[in-house]
């Protein structure tokens, strides 16, 4: 499964920021070994259920320890027997887009 998540303190640092605390969110998926990749908006994880859902509830436990109200944002791809569906997806993508005239 893929999955795309989101998770912040629902209130920010005295500069706006919440990026220290994403921050440890992103290193609990980072340390998971599992492929994933960050964006400025989402975090992508793929694997198998559990163990996709555990790095999510860990992430959103580290975020948490700094914080005393969390929002959590969750789409997933379920689709059982593909792998590697991080860069297939894009790649089949790209590939109609260069069939585009």
């Amino acid at each position: 499964m893929l999955v795309a998540f989101s998770v912040a303190p629902s209130a920010s640092d005295s500069s706006g920021s919440v990026a220290k605390a994403v921050a440890e969110a992103v290193r609990i998926v980072r340390e998971s070994g599992l492929p994933n990749e960050t964006n400025a908006m989402f975090t992508l994880i793929e694997g198998e259920w559990d163990e996709v859902m555990d790095v999510v509830k860990r992430a959103t436990e580290a975020v948490q320890a700094s914080a005393p109200r969390v929002s959590l944002v969750l789409k997933a791809d379920i689709r059982p027997g593909h792998t590697n569906q991080l860069s297939t997806k894009v790649r089949r993508v790209e590939e109609h887009l260069a069939d585009t005239p």
